[in-house]
């Protein structure tokens, strides 16, 4: 995994819970490997399926809200790079499926950083600071049903394609449930 800032501060997820929740999502070995066989056909696509994805949300208004300056309301462009990098990586981490603790708490900050407790601190911007919980589960379908055509550029049999998307959409789901731990009550998640 490249140059992420894991900052456990505040509650985590053993290996031991994630493993209990990958068997409840039916998510397994097979879609491991599924997964990191789509690592080499979206690695030189990143940036296309970031175009996609940056267009999704920014013709959305209440999404690209969470973007922009407290004081104008402006979507702030530093930020928006920003985020691309590590959007980019994510992309990247996902379709590697290295699943050890460094991943599991990264997961968690990912989702601090979406929460009010830790918001625009990595960036250091005047951002609105807090994306509510709502947008998160939601997100799940853009993000995995525009990445499909990204996994079927390459040539591969439908089958195949198929099982990479049924391990990216399981994948995401796994994880937007990590990022969700910030905004469970305690003892709640």
């Amino acid at each position: 995994m490249a140059e992420h800032e894991s900052r456990p501060n505040g509650p985590t997820v053993s290996l031991a819970d994630f493993e209990l929740m990958k068997t409840t999502a039916l998510f397994g070995d097979e879609d491991v490997r599924s997964l990191r066989a789509s690592l080499p056909i979206l690695k030189d696509q990143t940036d296309a399926i970031l175009d996609v994805w940056y267009d999704f949300v920014g013709s959305n208004s209440h999404l690209l809200y969470y973007f922009t300056s407290v004081s104008d309301r402006q979507p702030i462009p530093e930020y928006l790079d920003r985020v691309r990098e590590r959007f980019e990586q994510w992309i990247l981490d996902t379709a590697a499926a290295q699943y050890d603790q460094h991943w599991l708490d990264y997961q968690l900050e990912i989702g601090r950083r979406h929460h009010r407790s830790g918001k625009n601190r990595t960036d250091r911007v005047d951002a609105i600071d807090h994306i509510p919980y709502r947008y998160l589960p939601p997100l799940v379908v853009p993000i995995t049903t525009t990445l499909r055509p990204f996994l079927e550029k390459k040539g591969h049999a439908l089958d195949e394609v198929d099982k990479m998307h049924a391990a990216w959409v399981k994948s995401v789901i796994l994880q937007v449930t990590l990022w969700s731990l910030p905004y469970c009550v305690e003892g709640d998640f």
